[in-house]
Order: structure tokens, then sequence, then C-alpha cells
């Protein structure tokens, strides 16, 4: 009897009208492109370190098949002697995903690619840059947490501003 009420019954699953059923999966996490230059060494480790920290971050997504994406999360970290203006290092990094989608179309699917997915590869960059800091010979740099909610909402008031901003233009 258990068997039985496990049993798919037929046809429930392709009922016409049913939205399709959602599916996530991180397929790959992976390094696209990395960098690191100390242009003043070995004479940046002669001062006191004194850092000023210019921090730039960017996401991009690229449909790669027809539930496949590719996510990158750039980094790129650019720290200078806060007192002279030097160059101690430029570390940049760009920690890609490749995901599989189905079952979220529209709005939903772009604020998953453009917050959700990044919130999931920014460990792995912030991990990558103090690795590669470290390894340039400089004290560790831990990045914070990034809201990228919070960043993609940004984004989009912004798009939509200058949306509004470029129809007021041509009445």
């Amino acid at each position: 009897m258990a068997e039985e009420n496990n049993a798919p019954q037929q046809g429930a699953g392709a009922a016409e009208g049913e939205k399709p059923q959602l599916k996530f999966s991180l397929q790959r996490i992976y390094v696209k492109d990395i960098s690191f230059e100390a242009p003043n060494s070995p004479s940046v480790f002669k001062q006191s370190f004194k850092p000023k920290v210019n921090l730039d971050l960017n996401t991009t997504s690229t449909k790669i098949d027809d539930d496949q994406y590719e996510v990158v999360v750039k980094v790129t970290a650019q720290v200078n002697d806060s007192e002279s203006g030097t160059t101690s290092f430029l570390a940049e990094v760009e920690q890609a995903g490749l995901f599989r989608i189905s079952g979220i179309e529209g709005a939903q699917l772009e604020q998953t690619l453009g917050a959700f997915c990044p919130n999931l590869l920014f460990p792995y960059a912030r991990e990558c840059v103090d690795n590669l800091v470290n390894r340039g010979g400089f004290p560790p740099l831990m990045l914070a947490p990034v809201n990228f909610e919070a960043m993609y909402a940004q984004r989009k008031k912004r798009e939509a501003q200058q949306a509004q901003g470029a129809a007021e233009n041509t009445h």
C-alpha cells in the first residue's frame, strides 16, 4: 500500500498552465582572471605601511546555454600609501561561477544573477584577494562583506531614473 502512495501519478507533472519547476544549482566555481602588481617594490617595503584602500566591485552575467549562466564578480583593490600616495599594490580577481537555473524568468532571474549568485561567489573572491596580497609580501587584506542585494537595488534605481530622464527628454 505504501508503494502505491509514493508512486508518481501519470500526467500530474505536465498539466497545462503549471509553472515550470524551479531549479538552481552551482555547477562550478573558478578564477577567470587574476592579477597582482607591486609596481614600487622593493622600496615600498622600506617605509611604514599606512594603507589607503580603493576598492572597485563589478558583476556581470552571461547566458551560456538554455539554463546555464556564467556570473563573474570582479574585485579590484588598489592600495596606496596614505601619506605619499605611492601605489603599494594592485590586486585584481575575477571570480566566476557556472550556475544552472530554470523555472525563473524576468526580473526574478535578473535579481538572481545580479545579487544572489554574486553573494555566493564573493567569499571566494575575498579569500583569493587576501591570498594574493599575502603572497605579495603585504599584510592581509580582509575585505568586508558586501551586500549585493543593496548594490543590485541601487543599480536598478539608477537605471529607472536614467530611463525616466531619457523619456522626458524625448517629449
